[in-house]
């Protein structure tokens, strides 16, 4: 009896994913797409300098700033213009996805169907926004309060700050919903997922002892990097269950039989 491994080399078909076209075209995309999002994560904020903002995260990262940094695909390491990343809209998401337990409206746009979705996720962008300017504020400040890393710091640098970072998040919202109707599908999910399989090995090396009276934290850290790792495969599970995080996976499985079959 040929086993399981066995069975799925024998139903593979390389040449007839090689004539898929159209799931081809969207491969790359989702690639080009995620390539411009990595990217994102080296460009720092304009106003601070990041050789001292790194020696200060450096001393900080062995807590619970390394795992968020983490989140952030390295975003908060190098305080880049995509520090925030999708948190925001994770916790909008969360919060419209309550408030429809208890909210008798919301909960009659769900059971509408698609237009009743389309209407909440306009609500999640709002409280995306919302969310993601109080927290980039927050950063500014707290940026204008460690040290000498702001260069000039005022009204004009919290300003600047909180609008590249809400900015951001925007973009990042709106290249997510791209990967989802033009790649592979969800964009979301992919997105942060590709952040934290590229800071994961970092996150792993990196040595908890460094910083002063963090010595004894070798074990802490190495538990609470697994535990890490298991809230990254448990948040990638829910993604895919936010309003249009998995739309397009039937269309795609359609497209690419649908390519198949006509070449």
């Amino acid at each position: 009896m040929a086993s399981a491994a066995e069975q799925l080399a024998a139903n593979l078909n390389f040449s007839a994913f090689a004539k898929a076209d159209e799931l081809k075209k969207r491969i790359w995309f989702t690639l080009g797409a995620l390539l411009v999002y990595r990217l994102g994560t080296y460009v720092p904020l304009p106003g601070i300098d990041p050789n001292i903002w790194s020696q200060i995260f450096k001393s900080q990262a062995g807590g619970i700033l390394g795992m968020f940094n983490m989140f952030a695909g390295g975003g908060i390491n190098r305080m880049a213009i995509f520090a925030l990343n999708l948190m925001p809209y994770i916790s909008a998401s969360i919060i419209l996805q309550l408030l429809t337990t208890v909210s008798p409206q919301l909960e009659a746009l769900k059971k509408e169907g698609e237009s009743g979705r389309k209407v909440i996720n306009q609500y999640t962008r709002y409280l995306t926004v919302v969310l993601a300017m109080f927290q980039a504020y927050g950063i500014a400040v707290g940026l204008e309060g460690a040290g000498n890393v702001v260069a000039e710091p005022g009204l004009f640098f919290r300003l600047s700050t909180t609008i590249t970072l809400v900015g951001g998040t925007m973009f990042l919202m709106w290249l997510g919903e791209q990967i989802t109707s033009r790649g592979i599908g969800n964009g979301i999910s992919l997105i942060i997922m590709a952040g934290i399989v590229a800071e994961l090995p970092t996150h792993r090396l990196q040595p908890h002892g460094d910083a002063p009276g963090l010595e004894h934290r070798d074990h802490h850290g190495q538990v609470a990097g697994v535990l890490v790792e298991l809230l990254a495969a448990r948040l990638a599970f829910l993604l895919q269950r936010l309003p249009g995080g998995n739309r397009r996976s039937h269309q795609l499985h359609d497209d690419r039989r649908a390519d198949v079959g006509h070449d």
